[in-house]
C-alpha cells in the first residue's frame, strides 16, 4: 500500500508560521513569470554565442557527408561517427546542408531552438518536484546559466548529440513522475517517444531510462514511501517497458553499426583525466567558473579556472552535502545517485578516448560531463523537496530577495566566462577561412578546380576522405567545378583563398623522340614514359601539349595493356596546358586521343604534388 508522503520542510514552516515571510511571498503565477524570465534571458544570451561562432571540426565531416550521400541511405545514416551512433543527427545536418550550404545561419537556429527544448523541459521537471517556490529559481538558474553545457552547445555536432539528450533526460523524468501521480498512459507514450529518439542522436542517450526511473525511485524515497523501487517500478511499467524494448533495440544496433573504441587505460591516465575533468572541469561550473579559457588550435578550448575557484567549488560542494545530510533526511542517496551519474559519464570518456597520445585536457573541455547539469538541476530539486530532519531547527524559508541575490552572483560569474569562453572560440582559424573559401569559389566560377584537402588548421588529414574540398565545398551553388582536370592550376591556401599553383615534380615527362612535338599521340594510344617510377598514391600530371582541334583525351597509368583510372581531359586546338589528377602508381603515362582526327604533340613536364606557385623574384 502506498504511503503518504511526509511533509516536506516549506511545507512545514508555511504551516507551522505563516507570517513569517511578510513582506512578500511570490504566488505561483509570479515564480513561474521570473523562471520564463530567465529563459528568455538565457535564450538571448546562447543566440549571442550562437551567433559568434561558426562551423568547427566534426560540423565540417557532417556537410562534407550531407553532399555526398543521399539523406536515407543506409549508409549516410548509420555511419560509424568516431564511435557515435547519431543518424538523427545525421537527417538534421543533411537538412540545414540542403537548406542553406555553409551558412552559419540554420545550425545557430538549430542549436537556440534545441536549448530552449532543453530549457523548458527542465523547468517542468523541477516545477514537478519542488512546486512554485522561489527556491525552484536556484537550480534552474544553475542549468540555464552554467559554463558547464556551453562547448558543447556552442559545436554544431556536439550539440545535435548533447541537446537532444538534455531535453529528454528532463522531460522523460518528468513524465515518469507524472505517470506515478496520474497512472495517465499519454505520459508513457510521451516519455516513450522522446526517448527513442534521444537514442536516434546520442548513444549516451541510453542513460535517460536510467536517470528517469532513480528519479521517481528517490523521490518516493525522500518523500518516505515505502518500497520506493516496487512502487516506481509498480507506478510506472507503462513506460518502463516500452523503455527496455527501446533499449534492447539500440542495445543491438549500436554495436552492429559502431566499432568499439573501448580500452583500458593506465591507472595513471585514469585518475589524471579524472581529476582534470571533474576538479579542473566540472566542479568549478558549479559557481559559475571556469572564468578563464585555454586553447590549442585546431582544438577546442578547454576549462583553466583558477586554483582558488576550484577550492572553493569543492568547498561549497561539501558544505552543500554536509547541510543537506544534517537537516534533509534520505538525500544521501540523491548525492550518491548524482556521483554515480557523472562517474559513468567520466568513464565513458576514459574508456573511449584514452590512449598514449590523450592530452587530460580534453577532460577539460566539458563536452563529456554536459548533461550532468540536467542531472545536478534534478538532484538540486530532490534534495530540496526532502523532508528536514526531526529536531533540526527551523529555518526561515529563504527569501526571495536572497534568491534573487545568489542568482545574480552566479550569472554574473557565468556571464564572464561565456565571455571568455566566446572569446576563445573565435580564435578559431575555420572562421576567416570559410568565409576566404566561399568568396574565392564564387569568384572563379568558369575555372574547373582539382580536390583538395582543406588546411590542416581546419581539419587534419586523419578525417579523409572528409576533408577534402570537393566534399565540404560541393553543396555550394556558387563555386567552380571540382574536377579530375583543369586548365589553369589553383589551390586553397591555409587562409582560404585560390592562389596559382605548380607540380612540384617527383618524376618527369621527358623531351620524346619527335622533333618539334616531343611525343605524338596521333590515331591510337601512346605510352608516354617517365623518368622513374611512382608508388601508389594521388598525382597530378602537367601536359603541355600542341593539339590539331578541339577534343577529348584519355589520360592514366599505363602497364603496356590498360590505362589505370583513366581520367577524361578535354583539350584544345594549339598551345595549352591540362593538369590531370591521377591516382595510383607506374612508370608510364598512357595517353588516347577519344575525338575522331584529333593529334597531340605532347612535351616535357613534371608529374608529382600541387603546391603553390613561386611569387615573382622568388
Amino acid at each position: 500500500m502506498r504511503a503518504v508522503p511526509e511533509t516536506g520542510a516549506d511545507d512545514a514552516i508555511a504551516s507551522a508560521n505563516p507570517t513569517r515571510n511578510r513582506w512578500w511571498t511570490p504566488t505561483s503565477r509570479q515564480v513561474l513569470t521570473l523562471a520564463v524570465a530567465l529563459v528568455a534571458v538565457q535564450s538571448v544570451v546562447r543566440a549571442g554565442v550562437a551567433f559568434s561562432g561558426d562551423f568547427y571540426w566534426d560540423d565540417l565531416i557532417l556537410i562534407s557527408r550531407s553532399g555526398q550521400y543521399p539523406a536515407l541511405s543506409g549508409e549516410f545514416l548509420f555511419y560509424d561517427h568516431d564511435g557515435h551512433f547519431m543518424p538523427a543527427a545525421f537527417l538534421a545536418a543533411w537538412f540545414a546542408t540542403t537548406v542553406a550550404p555553409l551558412s552559419w545561419v540554420v545550425p545557430a537556429l538549430m542549436l537556440i531552438l534545441l536549448q530552449l527544448l532543453a530549457s523548458l523541459a527542465v523547468l517542468r521537471v523541477l516545477w514537478l518536484l519542488l512546486g512554485p517556490r522561489p527556491a525552484l529559481l536556484l537550480p534552474f538558474a544553475f542549468y540555464l546559466f552554467s559554463p558547464l553545457t556551453l562547448p558543447s552547445f556552442q559545436w554544431w555536432a556536439a550539440g545535435l548529440n548533447s541537446l537532444p539528450m538534455q531535453i529528454a533526460i528532463a522531460w522523460v523524468a518528468g513524465d515518469a513522475i507524472r505517470l506515478q501521480r496520474t497512472a495517465r498512459i499519454r505520459f508513457a507514450v510521451s516519455g516513450a517517444i522522446v526517448a527513442a529518439l534521444s537514442f536516434a542522436f546520442f548513444e549516451k542517450s541510453v542513460l535517460v531510462p536510467i536517470v528517469a526511473c532513480m528519479t521517481v525511485v528517490l523521490l518516493n524515497h525522500v518523500d518516505g514511501i515505502e518500497s520506493p523501487i516496487r512502487s516506481a517500478v509498480r507506478g510506472g511499467r507503462a513506460l518502463w517497458i516500452p523503455l527496455v524494448v527501446v533499449t534492447a533495440v539500440w542495445t543491438v544496433a549500436y554495436p552492429a553499426f559502431t566499432e568499439s573504441r573501448f580500452n583500458v587505460p593506465s591507472a595513471a591516465q585514469t585518475a589524471g583525466l579524472v581529476h582534470h575533468g571533474t576538479s579542473l572541469g566540472l566542479v568549478p561550473t558549479l559557481l559559475g567558473g571556469p572564468w578563464a579559457w585555454e586553447r590549442w588550435s585546431p582544438s577546442p578550448p578547454w576549462a583553466t579556472p583558477p586554483i582558488a575557484l576550484a577550492v572553493l567549488g569543492w568547498a561549497a560542494v561539501l558544505a552543500a552535502l554536509a547541510w543537506s545530510l544534517i537537516r534533509k533526511r534520505r538525500t544521501g542517496a540523491v548525492w550518491l545517485s548524482m556521483v554515480a551519474y557523472i562517474a559513468a559519464s567520466e568513464a565513458a570518456m576514459v574508456s573511449t578516448r584514452s590512449g598514449p597520445d590523450t592530452a587530460y585536457e580534453l577532460a577539460q573541455t566539458l563536452r563529456y560531463v554536459a548533461d550532468s547539469a540536467v542531472v545536478i538541476a534534478i538532484g538540486w530539486a530532490l534534495i530540496a523537496h526532502a523532508p528536514r530532519r526531526p529536531g533540526a531547527r527551523v529555518l526561515p524559508q529563504p527569501q526571495p530577495v536572497l534568491v534573487a541575490g545568489l542568482t545574480a552572483l552566479f550569472f554574473v560569474s557565468s556571464m564572464w566566462s561565456t565571455v571568455t569562453f566566446v572569446q576563445r572560440w573565435r580564435e578559431s582559424p575555420t572562421v576567416d577561412y570559410l568565409a576566404n573559401v566561399r568568396e574565392s569559389l564564387a569568384a572563379n566560377r568558369n575555372t574547373p578546380l582539382l580536390d583538395q584537402p582543406v588546411s590542416i588548421w581546419v581539419l587534419l588529414p586523419v578525417a579523409y576522405p572528409h576533408n577534402m574540398a570537393s566534399g565540404i565545398f560541393g553543396p555550394l551553388r556558387e563555386r567552380p567545378e571540382f574536377a579530375r582536370s583543369t586548365n589553369y592550376l589553383q589551390l586553397l591556401d591555409d587562409s582560404g583563398r585560390l592562389v596559382p599553383a605548380a607540380v612540384a615534380p617527383a618524376r618527369n615527362i621527358g623531351q620524346g623522340p619527335v622533333p618539334g612535338c616531343g611525343y605524338l599521340v596521333e590515331g591510337g594510344a601512346a605510352e608516354i614514359p617517365l623518368d622513374g617510377p611512382l608508388i601508389d598514391w594521388e598525382w597530378t600530371a602537367q601536359l603541355t601539349y600542341l593539339a590539331s582541334a578541339d577534343g577529348k583525351i584519355e589520360v592514366g597509368f599505363g602497364d603496356g595493356r590498360e590505362v589505370t583510372d583513366p581520367v577524361t581531359v578535354p583539350v584544345q586546338a594549339g598551345l595549352n596546358h591540362a593538369f590531370v589528377r591521377l591516382f595510383g602508381a607506374g612508370d608510364t603515362l598512357r595517353v588516347r586521343p577519344m575525338t575522331p582526327g584529333l593529334a597531340l604533340c605532347i612535351g616535357a613536364g613534371p608529374v608529382g604534388s600541387v603546391v603553390p606557385a613561386p611569387r615573382s623574384g622568388e
